[in-house]
């Protein structure tokens, strides 16, 4: 089992996690994040002075799959949010040593998620 890392635009996480839904990845979690790559900064205007953001907006899908399926799901997720444009975001790809659902009475050893 691995976990799927992927962060990506603002404007295109409802894409993504629609893409994800319709080939059956719903199993996922998602947040809010900042932070800041090779763009570093950018201006912005508040209240017509214009100041330097130091982190970017971007949003953060967390979602755990088996190993054969994790080539379909990062190619859906780079086919989904890719621009072309710096700045489109990253996947990391991480093993998942275990995973216990909350209501399970005992964790599952071999990766597998237990509900």
């Amino acid at each position: 089992m691995k976990q799927i890392i992927a962060i990506v635009q603002p404007f295109m996480a409802e894409k993504v996690l629609k893409a994800l839904a319709e080939a059956s990845w719903e199993a996922l979690s998602v947040r809010e994040v900042k932070g800041y790559g090779r763009q570093k900064s950018y201006l912005d205007e508040y209240r017509g002075s214009e100041y330097a953001t130091a982190f970017l907006s971007k949003v953060m899908i967390n979602l755990w799959v088996e190993d054969q399926e994790v080539e379909k799901v990062v190619r859906t997720i780079v086919r989904t949010a890719r621009t072309g444009r710096q700045g489109d975001g990253k996947i990391f790809v991480l093993p998942a040593q275990s995973l216990s659902g909350l209501s399970a009475a005992a964790s599952q050893q071999s990766g597998a998620v237990s509900e």
